[in-house]
């Protein structure tokens, strides 16, 4: 018998993909599987593709249910999953994939999400510095945001070695579809979406802003300012970011003493070897060989980062570019990872760095 664990929020995109990857963890056995107002419906019924869990169906989300697990993944709407965590027992591990506790600023949570700050838990991106320990001696994480996680990990490495400063960090980054959720809206409609490419929450209202630059600044040990675009691409699943921050200039440089942009600062692979070291010993975080750029494709139902980065000595900037999966690394499968770590197991078990092609 494994590890018995709870799904509540199991009807949506991150929580199928939850319910995919624990049918296939050799260490997790499914046990409540809720979905609130989809409770009585069989799982095929919303999620046809995972035969293997055709005799189940979703439950009433209780706290009660939930805590006869012996862990508990949250897959809910940040107001629903802020109050379920209060109604379980301390005891129980919980990994939360909403909002709720990214933030330690209630000031940055009132502005972004508008309702009371629930607190913060550990934050659960393995690959940040020290984060490992923190995770596996923790009974409550917060899994990071989709487009956070890409972003976080594509230029953290830069900030921390000094290659790159966090005052003028610029990112635009493209999601599929599914990182809006499943609530059925205009703005996704087959028609709207295909053929076309779209800005949207432009100007630094993003969700996702503060906890990047709170990341960033913890990482770093100075403030972080975030410019950050997202785009709404025609596909299904999958993140494409190209981040960007300025070089630092050589100690005592005029680009250092003065406002005008930096140039020619830095060797064209100092980004990508500050990548290179930091992520040299992951599983999942790939930093590709010279000269191949990440894509979406590559990445799609894996746990898997795909990285590389140049220097813009022209502009006086590093470029890093990231790839994954939005639905796995970018949720479900970091959450996995997340749980592998508090249970203490080996930290890829159940999950993939290979991708699905074509």
């Amino acid at each position: 018998m494994g590890v018995r664990v709870a799904v509540a929020g199991a009807s949506g995109y991150a929580g199928g993909e939850l319910l995919r990857l624990i049918a296939g963890h050799p260490d997790l056995e499914l046990g409540p599987v809720t979905a609130g107002s989809n409770a009585g419906a069989a799982v095929t019924a919303l999620h046809p593709h995972l035969s293997q869990l055709a005799d189940r169906t979703f439950e009433e989300t209780d706290p009660d249910r939930l805590a006869s697990a012996d862990l508990v993944f949250l897959a809910l709407h940040h107001e629903e999953s802020a109050a379920m965590a209060a109604r379980l027992p301390a005891d129980v591990p919980v990994i939360d994939l909403s909002a709720s506790f990214r933030l330690s600023d209630p000031g940055n949570w009132a502005a972004f999400y508008r309702t009371e700050h629930a607190g913060r838990w550990v934050y659960g991106l393995p690959e940040l510095p020290g984060a490992r320990e923190k995770i596996a001696s923790a009974r409550r994480v917060a899994a990071p945001g989709c487009y956070a996680t890409a972003i976080i990990l594509a230029l953290t490495p830069l900030l921390v070695s000094g290659v790159a400063e966090p005052a003028d960090i610029v990112v635009v980054a493209v999601s599929g579809t599914s990182g809006a959720g499943r609530t059925p809206t205009h703005s996704l409609l087959a028609t709207e979406v295909m053929g076309s490419v779209s800005a949207y929450q432009v100007g630094g209202v993003h969700r996702h802003t503060p906890e990047i630059e709170q990341a960033f600044a913890e990482a770093a040990g100075d403030p972080a300012t975030v410019s950050f675009t997202p785009l709404l691409a025609p596909m299904p699943r999958g993140i494409l970011a190209t981040c960007t921050a300025r070089l630092t200039p050589p100690a005592g440089s005029a680009a250092e003493q003065g406002p005008a942009t930096p140039r020619g600062t830095a060797s064209p692979g100092a980004p990508r070897q500050a990548l290179a070291s930091a992520y040299a010993a992951e599983p999942f975080v790939h930093v590709l060989p010279e000269g191949r750029w990440p894509s979406t494709a590559s990445t799609v139902g894996s746990n898997a980062v795909h990285l590389q980065a140049v220097a813009d000595d022209q502009a006086g900037r590093a470029v890093v570019v990231a790839a994954l999966d939005n639905l796995v690394k970018g949720a479900a499968g970091q959450a996995v990872q997340i749980a592998n770590l508090m249970l203490g197991l080996p930290e890829a078990a159940g999950l993939t760095a290979n991708g699905v092609a074509p």
